[in-house]
């Protein structure tokens, strides 16, 4: 099968990549990871007026995965899949297109921006009052802890997890991508022993491991989009979140030093990168269900 997006879906794409390429993502960031909300916000504004928070419930889940690889790519903060991908499906009886909302998995994501926040206990959503901050591996990712309500009618829960979980992929893949465009354009421009670094083979190796995991993840997040079950999910998220890690590996090792410290750009995907990586359910519990729900097939 020949999978290619329609004009509309390219359409929509190229508009959102041209959104967030013109909105200085890095520095709204910068300023949600410092406290300063009002720059993500704005974003928040305009992404929802192009119809972002609405696609869960409007559109396909390849729009959806479309969205969340520009998500990735331009690092943009907030509880996006908790708010756009979730929760949408979760209570498709509520509009959330105008609100940001929030659901703990276990934490709850920027839920002092947050407009409601719900947590999933006992197979059920609840309502839920907002606790500590704790500590995450990305600063510009704030999570606390919640204590759970009254429970809300959710008919739809597994399919909104397995969405979820399918817009967290699409978003590594995005990141990864990212992370592979800023090291190739490095490596070109710096030089040791007289020469750029890209012309050795040993780097040139490595770039080239991480082009051919993006493009085996590629396929998966969309092929999983285009008939969302819970088998394709976990393994778009599996090797999403592998080939995203491989990127942010290799980027750091050809960026040097330079590549880990707070005032580069790069490490707003690495730091990224790794909070997705467990967000939505790690690669290791992907592939622990997998291979038990395909042993449970054969018996």
């Amino acid at each position: 099968m020949k999978f290619t997006l329609t004009d509309e879906q390219t359409g929509f794409a190229r508009s959102l990549d041209d959104l967030l390429s013109r909105a200085d993502t890095v520095a709204a960031n910068r300023a949600w990871a410092a406290g300063d909300h009002e720059p993500g916000l704005k974003l928040w504004a305009r992404l929802a007026d192009l119809g972002v928070t609405s696609l869960a419930a409007e559109a396909s889940p390849v729009e959806v995965c479309l969205a969340f690889e520009a998500i990735g790519r331009h690092v943009a903060p907030g509880p996006w899949i908790e708010s756009a991908a979730f929760l949408p499906l979760a209570l498709p009886d509520t509009d959330l297109s105008e609100s940001r909302a929030t659901v703990a998995m276990p934490y709850a994501l920027d839920a002092d921006i947050a407009d409601a926040v719900y947590t999933v206990a006992d197979g059920q959503l609840h309502q839920a009052t907002v606790g500590e901050r704790v500590a995450s591996v990305d600063p510009s990712r704030h999570l606390f802890e919640v204590t759970a309500g009254e429970p809300v009618d959710s008919p739809n829960l597994d399919a909104a997890h397995d969405l979820a979980t399918l817009a967290g992929a699409a978003e590594l893949l995005g990141a990864g991508e990212r992370v592979l465009a800023d090291s190739v354009a490095y490596v070109k421009q710096r030089t040791q022993f007289g020469r750029p670094i890209g012309s050795y083979q040993a780097i040139k190796h490595q770039l080239a491991d991480v082009r051919i995991a993006l493009d085996f993840a590629r396929p998966l997040v969309y092929g999983a989009a285009l008939g969302v079950t819970r088998r394709s999910v976990a393994a778009a998220k599996i090797q999403s979140a592998d080939a995203a890690n491989l990127a942010a590996r290799v980027g750091l090792q050809v960026h040097g030093a330079i590549g880990y410290t707070d005032e580069y750009d790069l490490s707003r995907w690495l730091l990224r990168i790794r909070a997705l990586q467990s967000a939505w359910g790690s690669p290791a519990s992907h592939r622990a269900w997998l291979i038990n729900d395909l042993l449970a097939s054969r018996s």
